[in-house]
């Protein structure tokens, strides 16, 4: 039972960095980021959703393998890296859609990129399956630091 509870807590604390940004992002698809000048591989709108649910939820389980491994200092690096990182995906949206700053969301999503890296290694130390489950993750993130800077530099 106790697993059964530190997971559906890891999972819906990422969820819910989701819905945090969601909030940003929803307030400004329709009164800003329509009207930017897409890049040609920029996917609809109706993929971030689905994309970032599956990836949140990875996310969590991610956070719930290391959480439920015995305690170290490896493991709090890595569940330290985690929040860190998580917090700095929430941010993005916040600077990108919140304050319409495509070049300063593209400065921070490079510093997430690179905790997103630190965090799978972190976990990779203490549980390998951890960091496998990341891998989705800082895929998408390395086509959405292309796709930020795309619509930098069209804009």
């Amino acid at each position: 039972m106790r697993d059964t509870f530190r997971l559906a807590t890891a999972v819906v604390i990422c969820e819910l960095a989701g819905v945090i940004g969601s909030l940003f992002t929803r307030s400004s698809i329709d009164d800003w980021y329509q009207y930017l000048e897409r890049p040609s591989f920029a996917p609809p709108n109706w993929v971030f959703g689905p994309v970032w649910t599956l990836l949140y939820a990875l996310m969590g389980i991610a956070a719930f393998l290391i959480w439920k491994a015995p305690q170290s200092a490896a493991q709090r690096v890595a569940l330290t890296l985690f929040v860190v990182q998580l917090a700095l995906n929430t941010l993005w949206s916040v600077i990108f859609f919140g304050l319409r700053n495509p070049g300063l969301a593209l400065l921070e999503i490079i510093v997430l990129w690179v905790l997103i890296l630190a965090t799978i290694v972190a976990f990779a130390r203490v549980r390998h399956a951890a960091a496998v489950l990341l891998v989705p993750y800082i895929a998408w993130v390395s086509f959405a630091t292309i796709l930020n800077y795309s619509f930098w530099a069209l804009n």
